[in-house]
Order: structure tokens, then C-alpha cells, then sequence
């Protein structure tokens, strides 16, 4: 009885310990859910991944409409062209978890048509267990560079204002208030000085 009782505690040690060690859940792209990256912010998976610090262990958490996108982890030569036709693995309930199990380069995106090419991918570094990191293939490196190309098509058409563009913006639209009041005052002195004239 007391080697059934030991045995008992130690596997409940075990499984609080397992438990706290338990890797972070990054939801993916922060407070925007997976998607085609708006035109406004066309970069934001890059963003994204710049400024979160990964962990082995750690886990991916896709949100998204179930029914209307996916999220699929892919190999680096898949990324680099969207080939999206032999995922390694596929998830499609609007809330995906994939888990950082192993270190190294990993890769996601949609299987939607154009998607991928629009931007929706992803690029991650997952650390070795100590913290250091492998050193990129060649096809990590090929699939790095296709990834950090911003896609045309999603780069907005028109630049977003600044403040210096807003009070120049402000300073013109003043100036041309000025102008026009001037313009009916000069137009209301030459109809005051006509009817006066036409009077006399």
C-alpha cells in the first residue's frame, strides 16, 4: 500500500510539473484574425512574427470563419511558390492549434485560392530546447525572401495621411477659405460702388 501511495504521488508531481511547463499559445497575427492582410497593413504577419519571442513547446492558435479559410502548415519550397496542393497538415475548424514540437523553420497559410499569394502566410523560427536556433536551408532561405516580399496587389493604391500631410492639408484648405472671402468681399464692394453710381 505505501509503494501504490508513493507511486500515486509522484505521478501527480509529475503531471503538475508537466503542466507548468506547458508551452505559451500564441494567437496568430495578435488582435487580427487569419486572413488576407488588409491593404492598410499589407505586412502584418511579418510584423506579427517580429514581435512575438517563440519557445519549444510553444503553440500557434489560428482564428478564423470555419467554412470560409483554413490554416495549413506547409514545407518551405510549398511557401515559396503557394503550392498549397500537399499540405503536412491541415486544420479547418475557425480555431486552429498547431503545436511548435520541433525546432527549425515552420510554415503556414491557406489552401484558398489566392490567398497565399495575397499575403496570408506565415514564416517562424522555433528555437532548440536551449535557445539557440538551426542554421536556414537553402529552401528556407528562397521560402524566407518570397514571404518578406509585400504582395503588389495588397499594397494600398493610395498612401495613408501623416500628420505633417493633415496641417498641410489644414493650412491649404484655410488658405483657400481666405481666398474666398476675400473674392465676395471684392464682388460686394464692386455691387455696393455700381448701385451707388447708378443712383446718382
Amino acid at each position: 500500500m505505501p509503494r501504490a501511495s508513493a507511486l500515486a504521488a509522484l505521478v501527480a508531481v509529475l503531471l503538475l510539473l508537466a503542466h507548468g511547463c506547458g508551452g505559451e499559445t500564441h494567437k496568430v497575427g495578435g488582435v487580427d484574425a487569419w486572413a488576407v492582410p488588409p491593404a492598410y497593413k499589407p505586412d502584418v504577419y511579418l510584423r506579427w512574427t517580429r514581435s512575438i519571442h517563440l519557445k519549444l513547446g510553444d503553440s500557434l492558435m489560428f482564428l478564423y470563419p470555419p467554412g470560409q479559410d483554413d490554416a495549413v502548415q506547409v514545407t518551405a519550397r510549398a511557401i515559396a511558390s503557394c503550392n498549397v496542393s500537399a499540405p503536412l497538415r491541415r486544420l479547418a475548424d475557425g480555431n486552429s492549434v498547431f503545436n511548435l514540437s520541433a525546432p527549425g523553420r515552420a510554415y503556414y497559410t491557406s489552401t484558398v485560392p489566392g490567398h497565399c499569394q495575397k499575403g496570408q502566410r506565415l514564416s517562424l523560427d522555433v528555437p532548440t530546447a536551449n535557445g539557440t536556433y538551426l542554421p536556414p536551408t537553402a529552401d528556407d532561405l528562397v521560402a524566407i525572401a518570397a514571404i518578406a516580399k509585400v504582395p503588389p496587389a495588397a499594397q494600398p493604391t493610395k498612401p495613408l495621411p501623416t500628420l505633417a500631410s493633415m496641417d498641410d492639408d489644414e493650412d491649404s484648405a484655410a488658405a483657400d477659405r481666405a481666398g474666398a472671402v476675400a473674392v465676395l468681399a471684392a464682388a460686394a464692394a464692386l455691387s455696393f460702388a455700381l448701385l451707388v453710381f447708378v443712383d446718382t
